[in-house]
């Protein structure tokens, strides 16, 4: 530890922002997490499917609020016309490159949870996405809100909660108990990165406690990938550990600017993590994992995936309309994929990103960095239409939208109707929860 600082620590593993957060709590192939499956996919177990849209998504063309006039007023050139959108009712409509997701919606399988965000929003791309996976808007805590699940459980099976991708996500971070990263490709980590991270496991015992979690975690990565590693192809070893889907190059950035702590926002509200997060591989391969291990009977009850982007600034249109093209594509396709099964009839998919855009368009063809946006949930089990109300465009705050529905609400209906917990247990005794279950 003599040469390495307690922030180039934190960055290398993977612990950002005061959550224990490792590179991998235990690290997996995929030809591994398939073979823990019982061969039938017959459970009778819900499954949650948590999709992260990490940078901002633009909630206002996403569910477009085309018929009014304040809207075209704000947007401009950005703003739909009436007759380019999915009309849903109310006024509203799905993005234009949302057709698979408008299909759902005529079948009651789609949830639209509107203005959803935390108390006290925050335009920081780190300290928003922090409050969502923790769920704790009032202060940092040093576990997820799945981690908080994974606690529950008690049987410290990492497979319960898993993250498709190389890293895991602070969501997936309990106290005592953290889930497993599935790496696409299943290679094994390259002896470079095993060597750092078996140097920075060696944490004296007098050190943090945060410092001698993430040490453990480190330790036990080297073991796992040296146990499922063997014989592996060897993979380009990356100069340091970038975050969820993080990009080498704002990885290296974040390391090289002293005066910056890793988590900590900028002055200007923007962080790496947020703005160029995304999982590791695409979305459609990261479900396709997800679809191949309940079909395998996997034992999994909670997935993590990820796409990133979102951070649209400038020239917005074209960029969010392939980013949602795609992500209803992907969305639509694993569904009919997993209801073939019985298991995959028990899916539930939630997504989210970590705050909307501002409601007026910027000179740059985008929009900045907003509060409230829609939460989308689907899937079979699901009671399709609108839930909490849409934000008014006359009623701003500060040039935002106002929150008319708490992210924990959300929170709490998945946690009771897909994960059979109690929510009050996991979100400090927040219990609220909606009808779409």
């Amino acid at each position: 530890m003599d040469t390495w600082t307690r922030r180039k620590f934190l960055t290398t593993s993977g612990v950002a922002g005061g959550v224990a957060l490792a590179a991998g709590a235990t690290a997996w192939g995929v030809d591994e997490l398939l073979a823990t499956g019982s061969g039938a996919p017959d459970s009778e177990a819900s499954v949650l499917v948590l999709v992260t849209l990490y940078g901002g998504n633009d909630g206002l063309n996403t569910l477009v609020p085309a018929a009014d006039s304040h809207y075209q007023d704000l947007r401009g050139d950005l703003a739909y016309e009436e007759k380019e959108v999915l009309p849903l009712g109310e006024g509203l409509g799905l993005n234009p490159g949302m057709g698979g997701l408008k299909k759902l919606w005529d079948e009651r399988r789609l949830a639209v949870v509107r203005g959803v965000s935390y108390p006290k929003p925050d335009h920081s791309h780190f300290r928003s996405m922090a409050i969502w996976q923790t769920a704790s808007p009032t202060g940092p805590v040093p576990s997820g809100w799945l981690g908080r699940w994974l606690d529950q459980a008690g049987d410290g099976d990492p497979l319960k909660g898993v993250s498709v991708g190389a890293t895991l996500p602070p969501l997936m971070a309990g106290e005592t108990t953290a889930g497993a990263a599935v790496r696409l490709g299943g290679q094994k980590l390259p002896d470079a990165w095993l060597d750092r991270c078996t140097a920075l496991s060696r944490v004296q015992q007098d050190a943090h406690p945060l410092l001698r979690r993430a040490g453990a975690s480190l330790s036990d990565l080297v073991k796992v990938s040296a146990s499922f590693g063997a014989g592996g192809e060897r993979s380009p070893g990356p100069k340091g550990s970038p975050g969820p889907g993080q990009s080498q190059e704002s990885s290296e950035q974040s390391r090289e600017s002293p005066a910056q702590d890793p988590g900590e926002p900028r002055d200007d509200g923007e962080s790496d993590d947020g703005a160029s997060a995304g999982g590791q591989g695409g979305l459609g391969a990261q479900l396709d994992v997800v679809a191949r291990a309940i079909e395998a009977g996997v034992s999994t009850r909670a997935y993590s995936v990820s796409l990133g982007g979102f951070d649209t600034h400038a020239n917005e249109k074209a960029t969010q309309s392939r980013l949602l093209g795609g992500l209803d594509k992907d969305l639509t396709r694993f569904l009919a994929r997993v209801r073939k099964s019985q298991a995959g009839r028990k899916v539930v998919v939630a997504v989210y990103s970590e705050f909307g855009r501002r409601p007026r368009a910027n000179a740059s063809q985008g929009t900045d960095h907003g509060t409230s946006g829609p939460v989308f949930v689907l899937g079979e089990p699901v009671k399709g239409g609108f839930y909490g109300e849409q934000p008014s465009l006359t009623d701003l705050t500060d040039d935002d939208l106002r929150t008319t529905t708490d992210f924990r609400d959300v929170y709490a209906t998945l946690l009771r109707g897909v994960l059979d917990t109690e929510p009050e247990k996991i979100l400090d005794g927040h219990s609220r929860s909606l009808a779409f279950l």
